[in-house]
C-alpha cells in the first residue's frame, strides 16, 4: 500500500491564504462591536504573523551573505562574474524603467487622483536619501555594522568582494570557502523548517490585512489600486513573458508556474529579501537555474532590481500631484523616472519601504510630501503587488542570465 501523499507546500499556502481571506472579510466588521475580535483573536493573528515575519527576517543576512560569497565563488573566474553581472545590472535596470514607463502612463491614462478630497491629508514619513547619498551607500564604511544592522545592498557588496578575493587567493582561501560552504547549506536547512510554518503565517498575515484593509478603506482608492495592479500584471504579461520567450525559448507558463510558490509568497508576506530562500529553491529545483547562477542574481536583485515598486513610484506620483492639483511637465516626470530608477538601488526588500522610496521621488518631483499621508492606508495592498512584481522580476532575470551562460533547462 502506497504511504500517504503530503500536500506540496504550495497548495498548504494556498489554502491559508484563502481561508485567512474569508476569515478576514468575516471578523473585520466585527472589530468594531467585539471586544474579544479587537482586542483577542486580531492581536493574535498579528503576532502569528509578526513571528513569522521575524523568522523569515532572521534567514536573511546569514543567507545572503553566505550565498553572494559561495556564488562568487562557484563561478571562479574573475571575467565571467563581470561578465555575469553586467548582463545582471543591464536587465534589472532595462525592467526598472520599463516598469516606471507603465506606471506613469497608467497614471496619466487613469488619473486617480482627480476628484479626490485630501482635506486633512498629512505624512510623518522619514525623508528619503538624495542620489548621491544613495549611490554613496552602496559601498560600506564598516561591513561589520552593515551586517548587525542588515543594510543589505552594503552586505551583499562586502560578501561579493569577500568571495572573489578568497578565490583570487587560490589554496589559502579554500577553508574560507568550505566554512561559508557549509554556512550555505544549513541556512538552506534552516529555511525549509522555517517555511514549514508558512500556511500558518499566510494565514495569520492575510487574515489582519483582509479584515484592516476592507472596503471601506479601500473603495475611496479605488483606481490607483486598480492602476497600481494593472501595471502589475501588464509588466509581468508584457515584460517578463517576453524576456522569458525570447531568450529561452519556453513558454512563459512554464515559467510562472515554476516560481508561483514564490509569487504568492511575495504578494502576501510583502517582502522581497524574506522571500528570497523560497524564490532560489523555485528557480533552482523548477526551472533548472544553476546555483552558481542564482545564488549570485537573486541576492542581488532582492535590492536593486525593485520593477513593482519602481511602477507604484510612477501611479503614485501622478495621483498625488492630482490629488494636489498639480500639474506635471513631461520634462518632470523624466525626472521621476530617473530618479525612481536610482532609489530603487538599494531599497530595503522589507515591508513598507517603498514609502521611504516615495518620499524621495516625490521631494525630487517638488511634490508635497504630504502626499505620503494619501498613500500610506492603501499602502499594504499595494505593496502586495508590488512586491510580487519586484520577486517575479528577479527570478525572470535569472533565468535569462542562466541560459545566456548556456545552460539548459
Amino acid at each position: 500500500m502506497r504511504g500517504k501523499e503530503k500536500l506540496p507546500l504550495i497548495w498548504k499556502i494556498s489554502m491559508g491564504f484563502i481561508i485567512g481571506i474569508a476569515l478576514g472579510f468575516i471578523i473585520g466588521p466585527m472589530a468594531s462591536t467585539s471586544a474579544f475580535t479587537a482586542n483577542i483573536l486580531l492581536p493574535g493573528l498579528d503576532l502569528i504573523g509578526k513571528i513569522f515575519l521575524s523568522l523569515l527576517k532572521m534567514l536573511i543576512v546569514p543567507l545572503v551573505f553566505s550565498s553572494i560569497i559561495m556564488g562568487a565563488a562557484s563561478i571562479g573566474d574573475p571575467k565571467v562574474l563581470g561578465r555575469i553581472g553586467v548582463k545582471t545590472v543591464a536587465l534589472y535596470l532595462s525592467t526598472t524603467v520599463v516598469a516606471i514607463v507603465f506606471g506613469l502612463f497608467l497614471g496619466n491614462i487613469i488619473q486617480p487622483g482627480l476628484g479626490l478630497d485630501i482635506t486633512g491629508a498629512s505624512g510623518d514619513v522619514k525623508s528619503g536619501a538624495t542620489i548621491v547619498e544613495t549611490i554613496l551607500n552602496i559601498f560600506p564604511s564598516n561591513p561589520l555594522m552593515a551586517l548587525v544592522n542588515g543594510v543589505m545592498l552594503q552586505v551583499r557588496v562586502f560578501a561579493l568582494f569577500l568571495g572573489v578575493s578568497a578565490t583570487l587567493i587560490g589554496e589559502k582561501g579554500k577553508k574560507f570557502l568550505e566554512f561559508n560552504e557549509s554556512l550555505a547549506e544549513i541556512m538552506y536547512k534552516m529555511t525549509a523548517i522555517v517555511m514549514s510554518f508558512a500556511p500558518y503565517g499566510i494565514f495569520a498575515l492575510i487574515a489582519v490585512t483582509a479584515a484592516k484593509y476592507w472596503l471601506a478603506v479601500l473603495a475611496p482608492f479605488a483606481k490607483v489600486i486598480f492602476a497600481v495592479y494593472l501595471g502589475c500584471f501588464l509588466q509581468a504579461i508584457v515584460v517578463y513573458s517576453g524576456l522569458v520567450t525570447l531568450f529561452t525559448k519556453k513558454s512563459p507558463l512554464w515559467f510562472f508556474s515554476g516560481v508561483k510558490e514564490a509569487m504568492l509568497a511575495a504578494f502576501v508576506t510583502r517582502s522581497s529579501s524574506g522571500v528570497l530562500p523560497i524564490s532560489m529553491a523555485n528557480v533552482q529545483k523548477n526551472l533548472g537555474v544553476s546555483e552558481k547562477v542564482s545564488s549570485f542574481v537573486l541576492p542581488l536583485g532582492a535590492t536593486i532590481n525593485m520593477d513593482g515598486t519602481a511602477l507604484y513610484q510612477g501611479v503614485c506620483s501622478l495621483f498625488v500631484a492630482q490629488a494636489f492639483g498639480i500639474d506635471l511637465t513631461f520634462q518632470a516626470q523624466i525626472g521621476i523616472l530617473i530618479t525612481a530608477t536610482l532609489a530603487s538601488i538599494g531599497t530595503a526588500g522589507v515591508p513598507g519601504a517603498g514609502l521611504i522610496m516615495l518620499s524621495m521621488v516625490l521631494t525630487s518631483a517638488g511634490l508635497p510630501i504630504e502626499g505620503i499621508g494619501l498613500v500610506a492606508g492603501i499602502d499594504a495592498v499595494l505593496d502586495m503587488a508590488r512586491t510580487c512584481i519586484n520577486v517575479t522580476g528577479d527570478m525572470c532575470v535569472s533565468t535569462v542570465v542562466a541560459k545566456s551562460e548556456g545552460e539548459k533547462f
